[in-house]
């Protein structure tokens, strides 16, 4: 189950960077407000990026950490699809494209089936119960 959360993991992570990479074309940070514009946006997604990167790696060598930032970064894209489909359905102009569309929707199915693994495996983690150890 580790390698499929593994390569859930990498499929989410690889769609949310290109939704940011999508969010920088729309001006994102404009829609949230966020301080510092263009520049705090890029330096916002530094430690974002390497936090993406550095739980593949905690992934990979099925640590507590992996299943933690999994966790996050599942969670993530449920919010990053759940806030813009809010904004798209008040009016906003950005994020209507078609091709931004199916990287949020992607993000759902992805992030949904990662949240259940890493769920999943967290209770192989920390519970004892023999039901959870014959997957």
């Amino acid at each position: 189950m580790w390698k499929l959360l593994l390569w859930l993991y990498l499929i989410n992570g690889t769609l949310l960077i290109n939704h940011e990479m999508d969010s920088a074309y729309w001006h994102e940070w404009k829609l949230f407000k966020l301080p510092g514009k263009m520049t705090g946006f890029l330096l916002l997604h530094f430690p974002l990026f390497f936090l993406i990167l550095a739980g593949a790696v905690w992934v990979s060598h099925q640590s507590i950490a992996g299943l933690v930032v999994s966790g996050m970064l599942s969670i993530g894209g449920i919010f990053a699809f759940s806030i813009h489909t809010y904004f798209i359905k008040r009016g906003h102009p950005e994020f209507n494209a078609l091709v931004s569309q199916g990287i949020l929707i992607a993000t759902l199915f992805v992030s949904s089936g990662q949240a259940i693994v890493t769920f999943v495996l967290f209770l192989q983690t920390f519970c004892n119960d023999s039901i959870f150890h014959k997957y």
